[in-house]
């Protein structure tokens, strides 16, 4: 007995050492596997046009005291935010994620600028992190506009904390307590003509839900010398028109159990349009089961993001999902950067959160949830328009590609959890 302990005693660091190997082995094939991955996609973008894409402009439409605009092509968005900061008179709350310094990015400056000057307060909120690559001159604004500089480490004493690590991936726009909007659009010229994304504008009541996840986060994350935004709560309540936050900072991720409760009451059709499509274990499980009761599952993703790592790690389900009757449409041309959702002719969202771990349970986000025959119509044509512009993967395609993707995708399996 004392001899066989002997012996495991001395094995033990043997394995610790064959462990540590593997573990770097591992690494060293994965950093192989993303900077082949990087370098030839950079190559590929720098010869493909991009924004070649059917465009739909859905009307108007009434829920309760709401009217709802989607809008699906980025120069139309653009062109309505910005002549509704020209035409505030009280207030305006603007919150990105990205931000460029390029013809779009100054026309908002500029108009936000022009607003301050008028005596409009101008509130703004952008995420530090994000344009780390945008000139930060272009983020000096005049002591007239208030700025919340949402940081990478807003308190760095907590570093170990997961909760401090969550980017600012929200897009808002309030207007004067009359008009908001919130969608996947960020701010610049390449997304004015060359993404497929969606945002949607409100007027009515609702854009007090909008107005107060501006507050909330602003109350949240503001230095003393930025002002305290007051909070007053409202009187309407429209059940048809909900939005949702995820809140890193209280652990708070509502956007990830909207979706699994729609996906679970669905018997006819699921149409879900997303830039990156990295599903965990439960929505991945309810999509399958969704599919198996017959109703149609469709996913319209890009056969090419502009993340390359993120495409080959939701390439990682393409086998499950095909060989569980559940289509998947590859955008072509262009990059689709739409969060959207339709289900059952009934139920649509529209948002900033992706079907990822980083959207779902890491970043702040914003969703709206919309109940509405009409609306859905709309998102309904939207998707099938988009799939005019889209090719369908077929499991037989996909079980012929080559052993070295397969060896590829298999490298970056333990990365999902990252993203």
């Amino acid at each position: 007995m004392i001899k066989t302990f002997s012996k495991l005693w001395m094995i033990k660091p043997l394995l610790m050492r064959l462990l540590r190997r593997a573990l770097l082995l591992m690494v060293a094939l994965q950093a192989a596997v993303v900077s082949t991955l990087i370098a030839i996609d950079y190559r590929r973008k720098r010869y493909r046009d991009q924004g070649g894409f059917p465009r739909t402009y859905p009307e108007p439409v009434r829920i309760g005291d709401d009217h709802v605009q989607i809008y699906t092509y980025g120069e139309h968005l653009y062109d309505a935010m910005l002549a509704a900061i020209r035409n505030a008179e009280s207030y305006v709350m603007f919150e990105t994620f990205i931000w460029k310094d390029d013809r779009v990015g100054q026309a908002f400056k500029q108009a936000l600028q022009q607003a301050a000057e008028r005596g409009v307060r101008v509130y703004v909120i952008y995420d530090v992190f994000a344009n780390l690559v945008v000139p930060q001159r272009f983020f000096r604004f005049p002591a007239s506009i208030y700025v919340l500089r949402f940081r990478l480490l807003p308190r760095p004493w907590r570093i170990l904390d997961p909760r401090t690590y969550g980017r600012d991936h929200r897009k808002i726009l309030v207007v004067d307590g009359t008009v908001g909007f919130v969608g996947g659009y960020n701010i610049g010229a390449r997304y004015a003509t060359e993404w497929r994304d969606t945002h949607v504008r409100i007027q009515g009541p609702s854009v007090w839900d909008l107005e107060n996840a501006f507050i909330d986060f602003w109350n949240a994350h503001r230095d003393r010398a930025l002002p305290e935004l007051p909070d007053h709560g409202t009187r309407s309540w429209e059940a048809r028109v909900l939005v949702h936050r995820n809140v890193p900072q209280t652990l708070i991720f509502p956007i990830r159990g909207m979706y699994l409760e729609a996906i679970d009451r669905a018997s006819r059709r699921i149409y879900l349009t997303h830039a990156y499509f990295i599903p965990d274990r439960a929505i991945l499980q309810a999509l399958l089961a969704a599919a198996k009761r017959g109703a149609d599952v469709r996913i319209l993703l890009p056969e090419t993001s502009n993340h390359v790592v993120a495409d080959w790690l939701a390439r990682g389900f393409y086998t499950t999902l095909l060989k569980g009757g559940v289509k998947l449409c590859l955008y072509q041309n262009a990059m689709v950067h739409a969060k959207t959702a339709t289900i059952d002719g009934v139920w649509s969202t529209i948002g900033t959160a992706n079907i990822d771990r980083l959207s779902l349970v890491g970043n702040y986000e914003i969703n709206v949830e919309f109940y509405s025959e009409e609306l859905a119509r709309q998102m309904e044509l939207i998707f099938e328009n988009d799939s005019t512009n889209a090719r369908e993967l077929t499991l037989e395609e996909w079980c012929r590609r080559p052993l070295i993707a397969k060896f590829s995708e298999l490298v970056l399996l333990p990365l999902r959890p990252l993203l």
